[in-house]
């Protein structure tokens, strides 16, 4: 099932996407949220006949596809090929770091250039969502932690990311740097997600196209590597690594201006579209 988190009239509105692309009301849920992912998952939505639905008419505005996302582990360097673009060879291991919560944004929201923006770059991203509450598990016991999978544009302050010391999180957590959805697509409406095509453009003009079969860390071994160093929680969001096509990678460089509008699609997960402002 494709849920959408969608405000209408004030009020947030679940829906399931249907077999026509439109959204049918879910009447029975309330929100998906990091409160009520694992029920909903496991218990609920199996039960629910989209076709009995009412169809979701008028405005309305998508919003982040989970609410109340506890945090954001993202992987890095998880493309061979965006490694080499990057000058850095491939990890032995997951590279982790993270992204505030307060960057989180939704799928058609606009992209906030930093005050101080120098190098502000692209990346799409499968996201894993996280079911339950995962500790110490195995490689195999992952598939029954995960609730299902969204695009993550994991927009990166370059100049702030690498030439400001630290760690990577400065460049990566600014507001709207984190825009999640359209969708939080169930494990049954993803037929192999070792094998999905990711694209981005900007202004129409093909940036990225990688396929996440060429993924050094698959999700199943992402999320059992993870929780060996830290609680992963329902809701929570993993960024699993984008291929080449970045703006640092190009010779010259190019980075996001204002006025640039960003596309992004990956397969069975639906697409996202940010302007620059």
């Amino acid at each position: 099932m494709k849920l959408i988190r969608v405000k209408k009239n004030g009020k947030i509105t679940v829906g399931a996407l249907d077999e026509d692309q439109k959204i049918k009301i879910i009447d029975s849920i309330d929100d998906v949220s990091s409160e009520n992912i694992e029920d909903l998952i496991t218990n609920k939505i199996n039960k629910i006949d989209i076709k009995k639905l009412e169809t979701l008419e008028g405005e309305y505005k998508i919003l982040p596809s989970v609410n109340k996302i506890g945090k954001i582990i993202c992987v890095g360097l998880n493309y061979a090929d965006h490694a080499a673009e990057s000058g850095l060879t491939p990890p032995t291991e997951p590279m982790l770091f993270s992204k505030a919560i307060t960057s989180i944004s939704g799928a058609y929201d606009d992209i906030t250039l930093p005050l101080l923006s120098k190098k502000t770059d692209w990346e799409v991203e499968l996201g894993i969502v996280i079911l339950k509450k995962t500790k110490n598990i195995s490689e195999t016991e992952s598939e029954s932690h995960i609730a299902g999978y969204t695009i993550v544009n994991d927009v990166s302050e370059r100049h702030f990311q690498t030439e400001r010391e630290g760690q990577f999180i400065k460049g990566k957590s600014h507001d709207t740097f984190c825009p999640i959805g359209p969708y939080l697509v169930t494990k049954n409406d993803v037929p192999d997600v070792n094998n999905l095509n990711l694209k981005l453009s900007v202004n129409q003009k093909l940036m990225q196209n990688g396929n996440t079969a060429n993924l050094i860390f698959k999700p199943n071994f992402i999320v059992s590597y993870i929780s060996q160093f830290m609680t992963l929680m329902p809701g929570d969001i993993i960024p699993t690594g984008t291929p080449a096509g970045v703006g640092n990678g190009m010779k010259p460089q190019q980075f996001l201006e204002k006025g640039d509008v960003v596309d992004l699609q990956i397969d069975f997960l639906g697409s996202q579209r940010q302007k620059i402002i």
